[in-house]
């Protein structure tokens, strides 16, 4: 086999494989350097390659290494409301954490393969969204490998087994342990997004017109009694509509007459957010990834750090007016 018809080989995989590190790691750009690393160590090694097991397999192996490597250095992303409580808006203060703290956004296309099930491609949308991958940053890495290839990637545990080099009984042991540690603080359930129903595209639309306009009266109406906004990089996040609100009538105030350009990002409905600039036209402010329950909006996450996340998402860097 040619050098270019390896590289093609290879290439079929990058997609899952990101999302598999994804995963793992929680971090988009941490995920395509490990994935590069692999298929650098795979084209490398690819002479050895004796083919015992599939090529698939062989790439996950790999991966699963450099992730393990990579997690063994004790890095475990999170979102603001795993580290701290919420704090009521009188006393908010924004605190920044270190980049390499958080949970990071990633755009579906570069961790969801194209796949003709749609049920495949609901449980890939399900366990990329924000929620489920905080939670899985609670396992040990090892529990954490287990779990993603058995209940997200559906592979046998005799194959989970050989690729870690253990046991049936030591992969389903990991499994069971693993499963437990979610069960204790498990990721809140949101409503599915692929496709948008009715519903949702008309709640949607209409928290855009309440943002754009800020008519807090109108979005108040749209979130959940208890709903949450967290802003990495800063570690504060408020609980319940009134604090958010408050938020925004307070601090918040600089958001007024900004715009929204509605994207998906971890497999769930997001806008880019872009404020309005005193030389004209709109600048990037923030990434906003939304999450619904029952018809309302449960969460809004405002990734600030737009120099990272627009890019990646493939974003203009600014709006005309």
């Amino acid at each position: 086999m040619g050098d270019a018809a390896v590289q093609d080989r290879l290439e079929e995989y990058r997609t899952e494989l990101t999302g598999y590190c994804y995963r793992m790691l929680g971090s988009a750009f941490e995920a395509e350097d490990a994935v590069q690393d692999t298929m650098v160590r795979a084209w490398r090694s690819i002479d050895s390659f004796e083919g015992r097991s599939s090529l698939r397999s062989w790439l996950y192996r790999i991966a699963t290494n450099v992730c393990l490597d990579a997690l063994n250095a004790g890095n475990r992303r999170a979102r603001p409301m795993d580290l701290t409580a919420p704090t009521p808006v009188a006393q908010a203060q924004l605190n920044a954490r270190p980049e390499l703290t958080w949970l990071e956004p990633v755009p579906d296309g570069r961790v969801l393969p194209s796949v003709a099930d749609p049920a495949e491609t609901a449980v890939s949308r399900e366990t990329v969204r924000l929620a489920f991958v905080a939670a899985l940053q609670h396992l040990p890495p090892k529990q954490r490998a287990v779990l993603i290839l058995r209940e997200v990637l559906a592979w046998k545990a005799s194959e989970v087994a050989e690729l870690l080099g253990t046991s049936v009984a030591s992969v389903n042991s990991a499994l069971q342990r693993a499963r437990a540690t979610l069960a204790e603080s498990p990721p809140a359930d949101t409503d599915p997004a692929d496709p948008l129903d009715e519903e949702q595209k008309q709640l949607l639309e209409r928290y855009v017109a309440a943002f754009e306009g800020y008519d807090m009266e109108a979005l108040t109406a749209l979130l959940h009694e208890d709903a949450t906004l967290s802003m990495p990089p800063y570690d504060l996040w408020l609980r319940g509509h009134d604090d958010i609100v408050g938020w925004m009538l307070g601090v918040g105030e600089v958001c007024r007459g900004s715009r929204l350009v509605p994207i998906v990002a971890n497999g769930t409905p997001a806008f880019a957010h872009y404020h309005p600039d005193p030389e004209g036209g709109f600048s990037p402010w923030a990434l906003m990834v939304i999450e619904i329950v029952d018809g309302k909006v449960s969460g809004i996450t405002s990734f600030l750090d737009v120099k990272r996340w627009f890019p990646l998402f493939d974003l203009p860097d600014r709006l005309e007016a």
